[in-house]
């Protein structure tokens, strides 16, 4: 069993944030050489420290409800337990105190996405989406958002209202949106509508911050503001309300 890091004074998941601590971040994953390259970018990092290691979902299990790690950075082939069940484990509906987990895999398949996203997690990425958007993942992972890769997001949230005569192969279920059954009590703002379509679309807190000529922070207190009003869990959540509610389109 890898040796983990010894964990710092802020221990807990999303201690970080609250008291500027390094962000704690654990990696699973069998092969050695995705492990070093994750943990050599990931320490370079100011804000980020990787504080333990495993080749397999059961040692990732095991770690992570020992460490307490702020983020779980897990793959998805992994022996004696796949990364999708380790999600469910760590940080599935019936976890009483979920952790925050980044599926990071190679593959780009839609079961995957739906089965990460249903199991818990809150972020996907793609191997092959370069070490900055990693660790923009594990900043918005520990801050309680979400990222999925942009390549991925709009096709997996295109198929929550695509014509069922279009495409009639099977298809996974997607992970559930909030879906009030009456009209939302307090409407959205055209502010906050903005801001919606552009998460639909796959694109970052700060892309939004830039494209709506707004700060950072307005555009998070959008987002929480949101999230209230949707019953939402996270920006994957709003982001399948709006296509499922004609607020967005690709190539808007």
């Amino acid at each position: 069993m890898t040796t983990p890091v010894p964990p710092g004074p802020a221990g807990e998941p999303g201690a970080a944030g609250r008291r500027g601590a390094p962000i704690r971040v654990l990696i699973a994953d069998d092969q050695d050489m995705i492990r070093t390259g994750f943990r050599f970018f990931l320490d370079a990092q100011p804000d980020i420290t990787v504080v333990a290691e495993a080749r397999d979902g059961e040692e990732a299990v095991a770690l992570a409800r020992r460490e307490r790690p702020d983020v779980c950075l897990l793959d998805i082939r992994m022996p004696k337990l796949d990364g999708l069940e380790a999600t469910r484990l760590l940080a599935g509906p019936d976890v009483a105190d979920p952790m925050r987990v980044v599926v990071v895999t190679t593959f780009d398949l839609d079961e995957y996405v739906y089965g990460a996203l249903r199991g818990g997690a809150c972020g996907f990425l793609l191997k092959d989406s370069g070490p900055t958007l990693l660790a923009e993942a594990v900043r918005a992972a520990a801050a309680g958002d979400s990222l999925v890769s942009p390549s991925v997001t709009v096709r997996l949230l295109k198929h929550v209202t695509a014509p069922a005569a279009a495409d009639t192969r099977p298809r996974p279920a997607p992970p559930a949106p909030p879906a009030p059954a009456a009209p939302l009590r307090e409407p959205l703002t055209e502010r906050e509508l903005d801001v919606v379509r552009l998460v639909a679309l796959g694109r970052t807190n700060a892309e939004i911050a830039a494209a709506l000529y707004v700060s950072l922070s307005t555009v998070k207190t959008h987002l929480s503001s949101v999230q209230l009003k949707l019953a939402a869990r996270n920006r994957v959540e709003i982001a399948a309300w709006a296509w499922q509610n004609g607020h967005a389109r690709a190539g808007r």
